[in-house]
């Protein structure tokens, strides 16, 4: 059989990531960063 040409487009979305998602990995690597910054700040003003 040949494959439908509504599954072919179904398919490619599937493959891509949401655009919500993305937001939300940016958005955490870039809080992860800077709260590992700020720990890293404490850490050097608490060894002075």
């Amino acid at each position: 059989m040949t494959e439908q040409p509504e599954s072919r487009p179904r398919r490619m979305m599937e493959e891509k990531f949401p655009r919500g998602l993305w937001v939300r990995l940016i958005v955490y690597i870039a809080v992860g960063h800077l709260f590992a910054a700020f720990i890293y700040l404490l850490f050097q003003v608490g060894a002075k």
